[in-house]
């Protein structure tokens, strides 16, 4: 990795930029150390004159010793009481907290967090984390995203969030939220890039002997299981249905035909049941299905588009531009395990 960074790439700039992480104990605990390692590693294989991230841990508890629900403690760099007075700057805040804590949120760290955001280039949350932003007021108006399995309390608890629980992570203006457990390092990764550039994330990545780097967009988990989730659901069949048939015609006229209701009702019961609209199912379904084809290699990018219900590969390209941030053919360069066989 080296400091300097080629036209139109981000740059650091001079000064060391201040890294906050503030956990609310107890903490899940990955969710300070995936985080806390990528800008440790951004630090370490940096080749300028200095580092460019300042890294502090601090714990919004009486003392520095921070509960996990591992039951593993975690040291902090300082206590938020300290933080508060000396009142340094901070570049970026990260706030993690834990499934246990989100029903007795610490008071003083939600005003602190409130207060402070104000003057912070950016705000982020890892996983349940989300709930403590969501507190502050920082959330409402945006679109924001955690752990799939919190999503609705998050929306139910705060009907001014904008709750998406599909992509790992959401930027929206200088708030960043994230889902849960290896998110946290996606999204760790995605900050990294915009301050130092994608070489260097990358970089990072690999040394953390991660497959790929995911783009924000990415789903958390198959759009297929996430259907599967919900008890009685009376789309089972339409959606088994629709998985078998990717390659034909799949409108929403279509879909309510085959399902024997009018298209009101069916998008009713799939905003009801799944949270989503007919068409916006079928486009991630085909979209993870095009992905599962890239992974594992072995047709040309025609084939893949055909396959999975494109009109053809410059659709298949704008989707998956739109939607995970990078090409068919950069997507298949990362997963397949020949990648001449996912031919342009």
């Amino acid at each position: 990795m080296t400091s300097k960074t080629k036209p139109g790439q981000p740059s650091i700039g001079r000064t060391p930029k201040r890294v906050v992480i503030l956990g609310l104990p107890p903490v899940d605990g990955l969710d300070v150390i995936g985080p806390a390692e990528v800008f440790s590693l951004a630090n370490t294989l940096h080749d300028g004159a200095f580092a460019p991230y300042v890294l502090e841990l601090v714990c919004a508890g009486v003392d520095p010793q921070m509960a996990s629900s591992t039951g593993i403690g975690l040291m902090a760099h300082t206590t938020l009481e300290h933080e508060r007075h000396a009142d340094k700057a901070i570049d970026t805040l990260i706030v993690a907290t834990g499934w246990q804590a989100i029903d007795q949120l610490d008071g003083a760290a939600i005003e602190w967090i409130r207060t402070r955001s104000g003057n912070v280039r950016r705000v982020c949350s890892i996983c349940v984390g989300a709930f403590a932003l969501a507190d502050a007021g920082l959330l409402d108006g945006r679109r924001a995203t955690t752990h799939w399995r919190m999503a609705r309390d998050l929306a139910e608890r705060y009907p001014k969030v904008q709750v998406d629980p599909n992509p790992i992570w959401i930027k929206d203006g200088n708030v960043y939220t994230s889902a849960g457990i290896s998110a946290g390092i996606d999204l760790a990764l995605a900050l990294v890039s915009e301050d130092l550039g994608d070489d260097a994330a990358l970089d990072i990545a690999k040394n953390l002997v991660l497959f790929l780097r995911r783009p924000g967009g990415q789903a958390q988990f198959s759009v297929a299981l996430q259907s599967q989730q919900v008890p009685g659901s009376n789309l089972d069949e339409l959606c088994h249905w629709i998985s078998e048939h990717l390659g034909s015609q799949l409108t929403v006229e279509i879909l309510a035909d085959r399902f024997a209701t009018s298209v009101r009702t069916l998008i009713r019961i799939f905003q009801r049941e799944l949270q989503t609209t007919p068409a916006r199912y079928v486009e991630d379904v085909r979209l993870e299905a095009a992905c599962r084809e890239l992974e594992l290699g072995g047709r040309s990018m025609e084939e893949v588009a055909r396959r999975c219900g494109y009109h053809s590969v410059d659709v298949l390209r704008k989707v998956f531009v739109r939607r995970l941030g990078v090409s068919p053919r950069e997507y298949a360069q990362r997963f397949a395990p020949d990648v001449l066989s996912a031919r342009p």
